[in-house]
């Protein structure tokens, strides 16, 4: 891995992934700042770094905020976003708002503090339901839910604004993360907190479908280790990139794995489809493996094994 730059801000740092990698970016040095409005991210999520980094409370819609977060900003790794696929069919305006315009309003604000490099945390839902198995760069994008146009949108963005401004620009398009700390509180939570809470508790998963649908699910430390090597890497000229393990896991698994690590025999039930979700989506990250170096550092079971771990600890 190159250098890492030494000052970095963390839109979305008191999020789910982006706290985690503000921890990994602290612990290795660099300056951090958080720039979050704590609409879904929670503070206590950054208390073991707090005297290592500067936290600037308010959103990327607001220009003044992204103003002071950027001072002196070398890399910017933009995590804040509105991410629930269910949300969005219920109010695509406001996912627009945050996360396509909150997104050009980033790299506009970026630019004019002349910050180097945007590293955007972008989705595997730009694939939509294209039935062709692994997803690849070079597929046509085809979003079927607002969530998938509005994160999508920012990676054009991305793009655009390396060709037109030459800001080194790169876009992760993250499959199915899990770890420690995901809420499983939220009715649009994930799958992996959502399943392992209701076991935990003797309580029936609900599942959607048939639960024989399948993602790539990408356990945390992967994606903050692609960010990293994204901080460090030669150039970046506007790339889309997977970020995943290469590795197809069906939520009934995911059911049957949490019943075998908890030693447990909770039924699931089912529900119908929702609205947005795709079948499928397994990832190639053959060009992750040639732009960054990356290579998955942990897989889906030992990172099942790690999540559960933490939720046995944290949840009544």
């Amino acid at each position: 891995m190159s250098r890492l730059p030494s000052t970095v801000l963390v839109t979305g740092g008191a999020g789910f992934i982006g706290s985690h990698l503000v921890r990994a970016l602290a612990a290795r040095g660099c300056r951090v700042t958080v720039l979050d409005d704590l609409s879904t991210g929670r503070a206590a999520r950054l208390d073991a770094v707090r005297d290592r980094i500067r936290f600037v409370h308010g959103s990327i819609l607001d220009e003044s905020a992204l103003a002071d977060a950027l001072r002196g900003i070398e890399v910017v790794h933009h995590h804040a976003a509105m991410v629930s696929v269910p949300q969005s069919v219920e109010k695509p305006v406001e996912y627009h708002q945050t996360n396509a315009t909150g997104t050009l309003r980033v790299l506009l604000a970026a630019k004019a503090a002349g910050a180097r490099r945007v590293i955007y945390a972008a989705s595997s839902s730009a694939y939509g339901e294209d039935p062709q198995q692994p997803k690849r760069e070079s597929m046509r994008a085809t979003p079927v839910s607002p969530y998938a146009v509005s994160k999508y949108a920012g990676e054009l963005y991305m793009s655009v604004f390396a060709a037109v401004y030459g800001l080194e620009t790169i876009s992760l398009r993250y499959f199915n993360v899990f770890g420690p700390e995901q809420d499983p509180k939220s009715q649009y939570g994930a799958a992996v907190p959502n399943i392992v809470a209701a076991v935990l508790r003797d309580r029936p998963p609900t599942i959607y479908d048939d639960g024989e649908q399948t993602r790539d699910f990408c356990y945390i430390q992967n994606v903050v280790h692609a960010n990293l090597l994204a901080a460090g890497a030669p150039c970046c000229r506007g790339e889309a990139v997977n970020i995943a393990c290469g590795q197809r896991v069906s939520v009934n698994q995911i059911v049957r794995t949490a019943n075998e690590l908890l030693g447990k025999n909770v039924k699931s039930v089912h529900a119908p489809p929702r609205p947005g979700d795709v079948r499928d989506s397994l990832a190639d990250i053959t060009l992750a493996r040639q732009v960054l170096s990356y290579e998955p550092q942990v897989q889906f079971a030992e990172g099942m094994k790690r999540s559960i771990e933490w939720y046995k600890a944290h949840l009544a």
